[in-house]
């Protein structure tokens, strides 16, 4: 049995998918940008704020469904520029402090909905 998750807390979904689905114990979230949720627009800044903004509409969403971040067992961060990558992983490190970190994959494409440059999707466990 499945149970779709939605927040207004996060970005409304911008095509034919769910925020989240819950399935078993498992919580699958739909990769989210740096979109604030209140204006549909990237915030302002770069590659940080757009990954720290991520990690705020990931954190919504894992609440709605009674998730933490330290219940992420795999994220994945696409990057339209690997360059970016000590910066998101910085943002990343600071989101997972005290915690045992996921398993984790980032990988370099070549666009992203929007322009984003940034985008973190998560599988979290109950």
């Amino acid at each position: 049995m499945k149970r779709v998750i939605a927040t207004n807390q996060a970005p409304a979904a911008i095509g034919p998918y769910s925020q989240a689905v819950e399935a078993g114990n498992l919580l699958f979230v739909s990769g989210q940008l740096g979109l604030d949720p209140a204006t549909g627009d990237f915030v302002p800044g770069g590659v940080r704020e757009q990954a720290e903004q991520a990690f705020r509409n990931l954190r919504a969403i894992l609440t709605e469904a009674g998730y933490t971040l330290a219940d992420v067992v795999k994220a994945t961060v696409f990057l339209v520029d690997m360059n970016d990558f000590a910066v998101v992983n910085e943002v990343y490190a600071a989101q997972f402090a005290g915690m045992d970190c996921p398993a984790r994959s980032a990988i370099d494409v070549c666009k992203l909905p929007k322009g984003g440059l940034v985008e973190i999707e998560v599988i979290a466990a109950h």
